[in-house]
């Protein structure tokens, strides 16, 4: 893949993300760029006491995400991002916000920031949202073996799901290409592979 490209890859816990980033990579070259999950200071904390540092927590993934995205759009060469700033604000703190574990007024001033970065980035040059339903997502939860996921609520899965469909409804930032990847083998099955590489260079080149 010639040239400077930004492909992001977006989708629920468990949807393939990592998989498909990794795999694209060895296709096409790429540099990856990855979610900054073990960076982020407030996590122990967020999980022993959300509604105190859920907003301190998603503003930190927030920072971290707009300075990695600075970062990929300086690249010169072909880049692919694990999980997006898009995906922080329309699902992460929107969800914690629905569940009250932030205030409407954090919320509004999160909501403004996000809104002024967004207004600042390039966007990607290709969006690949990838759509799985929940019990295939907790197959692969429990398949790879993350102990900190073990214990995530069917509920929550499926309350990030629908916030991604609406997400996935509304973007419109750059050309998106929507997976099935519970319906999609594209690591063992050649005609599944072909037509993957042809939908995402149709797109791109």
């Amino acid at each position: 893949m010639a040239g400077k490209k930004f492909i992001a890859i977006a989708g629920n816990i468990g949807a393939g993300k990592t998989e498909l980033t990794e795999f694209l990579c060895r296709r096409y070259g790429l540099k990856p760029f990855y979610e900054p999950n073990d960076q982020n200071p407030y996590l122990a904390d967020f999980y022993a006491d959300m509604k105190t540092w859920a907003y301190r927590s998603q503003l930190f993934f927030l920072t971290h995400k707009f300075r990695l995205h600075l970062t990929l759009q300086d690249e010169p060469g072909a880049v692919i991002q694990d999980r997006t700033i898009y995906e922080d604000a329309e699902i992460f703190a929107r969800n914690l916000y629905r569940q009250r574990l932030i205030e409407k007024r954090d919320f509004e001033t999160y909501w403004e920031l996000y809104q002024s970065i967004g207004r600042a980035l390039r966007p990607p040059d290709l969006m690949i949202q990838l759509r799985c339903p929940v019990r295939t997502l907790r197959q692969r939860i429990r398949a790879r073996g993350r102990s900190f996921e073990q214990d995530i609520p069917a509920a929550y899965l499926s309350r990030l799901n629908r916030l991604y469909e609406d997400w996935f409804a509304r973007y419109d930032l750059s050309p998106a290409l929507v997976l099935e990847t519970d319906k999609l083998d594209y690591l063992t099955d050649l005609v599944d592979r072909v037509d993957l590489f042809e939908r995402i260079e149709s797109h791109i080149g």
